[in-house]
């Protein structure tokens, strides 16, 4: 790794440690977007990991009774196709927000979408740090063939790699048990085609080995 790589690593993390409820880190919710039935043990685990990691347009508990998907936010990895929930923009001033852009790589031009807040103060990630080295673990070209891993994947992977130590609880991933999908349900709007960038089957298999690694659990 370089230096100038290793910097922009350490930056995004520290930043990342000041959202946290713990400065530790000692876990880690990353929670995706598939709709969930209401377990109050699984949001319990969620709210009280040290750090929260949501994905897109997430949704969170915000009603009485309510113990499903969790309340907090602390970090959102995002892209510019990002179709907003009520949950995104609600709050989004006390959260870190990482913007994801593997389609740079391509075809993506370098432009904020003119509806996001003027201070949503959202850093980007590089490609090098993420997109690049993820793609080599699921054995994808992503200059080449123009493959690269969904966002949800992303974030687990980022906060497994960013936070080596942390015990990591995943939730909200329905392509663990259904790798053949060709379309995304999700727990708020309507639901949308996987792109065809993505090999999902393949995410699957990376979450499969991280949990028989231990340290890592995945919610139903």
């Amino acid at each position: 790794m370089s230096q100038i790589a290793e910097q922009r690593r350490d930056l995004i993390r520290s930043l990342t440690v000041s959202y946290a409820r713990d400065p530790a880190v000692r876990s880690v919710a990353v929670v995706g977007n598939k709709p969930l039935q209401p377990d109050p043990a699984r949001a319990a685990v969620i709210d009280g990991c040290d750090l929260v990691v949501r994905v897109n347009g997430f949704r969170l508990d915000d009603r009485p009774g309510e113990c499903t998907y969790g309340q907090r936010a602390d970090v959102v990895f995002f892209n510019r196709a990002l179709r907003a929930t009520p949950w995104f923009f609600a709050g989004y001033q006390d959260r870190l927000h990482l913007m994801v852009e593997p389609g740079r790589l391509h075809w993506e031009p370098d432009l904020v979408p003119s509806w996001w807040p003027a201070d949503l103060g959202q850093l980007h990630v590089d490609n090098d740090d993420l997109t690049l080295p993820l793609s080599a673990d699921l054995g994808l070209d992503s200059r080449s063939e123009g493959l690269w891993s969904t966002t949800g994947t992303m974030a687990a992977w980022w906060a497994r790699n960013t936070f080596p130590d942390a015990r990591l609880e995943l939730a909200g991933y329905s392509f663990v048990d259904d790798p053949e999908q060709t379309r995304w349900d999700h727990a708020s709007g309507d639901d949308c085609i996987v792109g065809p960038e993505h090999r999902i089957a393949l995410e699957g298999e990376l979450f499969r080995r991280w949990i028989a690694a231990g340290r890592t659990r995945l919610w139903s």
